[in-house]
């Protein structure tokens, strides 16, 4: 079975409806459990009653816990979450939490180095604390995997490039993009502006989703496999980025090609996207209706 560590923020969204346990890559983790993957988590949570609930949630969905520290001086993350009218979300997200301060450990190490991919976003870098144990275990990856997943204001040029040089597969949505590129004062279609990226940053592999229009990769070659995506009814988009990612390592670790990796990944995210919240069993059964 083959091993995957993701790093970053643990936490609830607080939802019209009730809270929902979430996390860009605590969601990749409960994902990559669901596809076979053994997932572990590192983060950290406050020693209070939404951590041990986090903490019973990810041991029900299989996951490995005991990467997930308990931190006596700050309270548990949470994320106030707005829907508009197309099942879009805006975030309020509380500060400062436990993952904002996770601590670098001998277990944490361990973990990573025991990975066959080690899978992190920039939320989490917004305190200096998370940010120095992520830079320590990155360099005991065997692969790092980078979901950008870019929320004002806790981001910058600086750090979004400081990122990009750590990581082997870098995963972005078509904003991101174009946002990043601009930067560089490249403009182009987003084809060649990935492969910009690419080049720029000595990437293995690029993941470019596209909303409802699926998603493309380019690979360690230069090889361009793409998917045009599902079209659903969707109730919201909470997540939907993040099981696309789990769906797609799952496969590519597997030895799947890029296009088989895309496919699967692609149902899996329409499919989250016409449930509610970011986490939602997955079964062969639900993903061949979007297919069909």
């Amino acid at each position: 079975m083959k091993n995957i560590v993701c790093f970053g923020e643990v936490l609830w969204d607080l939802l019209p409806t009730g809270k929902v346990a979430g996390g860009a890559p605590m969601n990749v983790a409960v994902h990559a459990t669901q596809f076979g993957l053994n997932a572990k988590m590192i983060s950290a949570v406050g020693n209070d009653n939404l951590g041990e609930e986090i903490i019973d949630f990810l041991s029900k969905r299989g996951l490995d816990v005991s990467n997930i520290q308990i931190n006596n001086d700050f309270q548990t993350g949470t994320v106030e979450v707005a829907i508009d009218s197309k099942g879009s979300p805006s975030y309020t997200i509380i500060e400062p939490v436990a993952w904002d301060n996770i601590s670098f450990t001998g277990e944490a190490k361990h973990a990573v180095m025991n990975a066959d991919a080690f899978v992190f976003g920039s939320l989490a870098l917004r305190n200096n604390t998370s940010k120095q144990t992520l830079l320590q275990l990155q360099k005991y990856a065997n692969l790092t995997v980078l979901d950008i997943n870019l929320r004002k204001p806790y981001f910058s040029e600086d750090l979004v490039k400081e990122l990009f040089e750590l990581a082997d597969i870098v995963k972005v949505n078509d904003e991101e993009l174009a946002m990043i590129c601009s930067w560089y004062g490249e403009n182009s279609d987003e084809q060649s502006n990935a492969i910009f990226l690419k080049n720029q940053f000595n990437l293995k592999g690029i993941i470019v989703t596209r909303g409802g229009n699926g998603a493309f990769f380019i690979d360690e070659n230069y090889i361009f496999s793409e998917h045009s995506g599902f079209k659903v009814s969707v109730t919201d988009t909470i997540g939907s980025g993040d099981s696309f990612l789990a769906s797609f390592i799952s496969k590519w670790l597997q030895n799947a090609s890029a296009k088989e990796a895309l496919a699967f990944a692609c149902a899996v995210g329409a499919f989250v996207a016409t449930q509610k919240g970011a986490t939602p069993i997955i079964t062969l059964e639900s993903l061949e209706k979007v297919m069909n």
